[in-house]
């Protein structure tokens, strides 16, 4: 199947949201290439971003799963490379 390579920047806003933040991206955690996490306290967020190499389908799934919590905000970014498949 081909697979793309993204970039979700997530902002927690809420940190209460954090448990439930994870628990989606533990589903998606085959596609994870890697994620990072910055919490920035003078603002009381935390910043993560995460790669993927991931079907377009599941990309999108992901993207929309935390679009839909509250007190987190998040953007998806693609490369332009052609899809390759695994």
């Amino acid at each position: 199947m081909p697979t793309r390579i993204a970039v979700i920047a997530i902002i927690v806003e809420d940190r209460s949201k954090s448990e439930e933040l994870n628990q989606i991206l533990h589903q998606y955690g085959e596609f994870i290439v890697g994620r990072m996490g910055v919490p920035y306290k003078p603002k009381e967020i935390s910043v993560i971003s995460v790669i993927l190499d991931a079907p377009q389908e599941k990309i999108s799934a992901l993207s929309g799963k935390l679009g839909m919590l509250q007190g987190v905000s998040s953007k998806t970014v693609y490369s332009r490379l052609p899809e390759k498949s695994l």
